[in-house]
């Protein structure tokens, strides 16, 4: 099972926002294998690898994975390198087609392609975080929203 999140860069943690996660994950995913599928910039990013981090010490059959939207020698040697002790694995989806500028807007529709289910932190409707939510909801992936609204 795969779960991943998109949220919006500039965010401010909450305990109660904590709970939401650590509870849907629990609902979702119980004492099965599980990988939670990981963006790795912004505020709510390093929220959610945080959350997962929590959940994965009472449920060791979580993986928390990085998925890299680059590859080039200078991105691995200054972001990869730093990544790899927060996360258990780093995964690179293929996007060497696509426009530098635009890896993190096709690794983020790549990674809803994936995911069994989707947890979002979605305020307004503008960024990448709203468009990672709407290519959830047109992929009719189980997607929940812990900001609370539409």
């Amino acid at each position: 099972m795969i779960v991943t999140f998109c949220g919006h860069s500039q965010y401010t943690a909450t305990g109660e926002d904590e709970q939401k996660i650590l509870s849907l994950l629990t609902e979702i995913i119980g004492d099965h294998h599980a990988a939670l599928y990981l963006g790795g910039y912004g505020s709510f990013d390093a929220f959610a690898r945080q959350c997962g981090r929590k959940y994965k010490e009472s449920h060791p059959n979580t993986k928390l994975i990085f998925v890299t939207p680059y590859i080039t020698i200078d991105y691995q040697k200054n972001h990869l390198e730093y990544n790899k002790d927060f996360y258990d694995e780093i995964l690179y989806p293929g996007l060497e087609d696509k426009p530098l500028r635009f890896a993190i807007s096709y690794r983020n529709k790549w990674m809803v392609e994936q995911a069994d289910y989707v947890i979002a932190y979605k305020t307004h409707e503008r960024g990448g975080a709203y468009q990672t939510f709407k290519q959830a909801q047109r992929k009719k992936k189980p997607l929940f929203n812990i900001s609370g609204k539409i």
